[in-house]
């Protein structure tokens, strides 16, 4: 007998939450290759910043180290200049600007 999986549906606060957020302006925060910084530096700094996974942090230090730059964040204004002020404690170059896809 097959097992069968039951996806629930985002919690109605969730979807309040981020319908709200898309009334909102969305920013973005970019964070910006250099020589100084580590991976381990990197990626501490996003968990820190983001509140995001190893896994999130991980994937967004390669973007930056091979592409050059990576949006680690996306949220309102306040909160993307929070998230970039702490990013920029490590010395490496960090921007919050208006998301131009929003």
């Amino acid at each position: 007998m097959e097992r069968l999986t039951l996806i629930l549906p985002a919690p109605v606060e969730q979807a309040v939450e981020q319908s709200q957020s898309q009334k909102d302006p969305g920013w973005i925060v970019t964070v910006y290759n250099n020589e100084t910084n580590t991976y381990e530096e990197v990626i501490m700094i996003l968990m820190l910043a983001t509140d995001c996974t190893t896994d999130e942090a991980y994937m967004e230090t390669w973007e930056i180290d091979h592409l050059g730059k990576s949006v680690v964040h996306r949220a309102s204004e306040a909160e993307c200049q929070r998230a970039a002020e702490i990013i920029a404690t490590i010395g490496i170059r960090v921007e919050a600007t208006p998301d131009p896809l929003s």
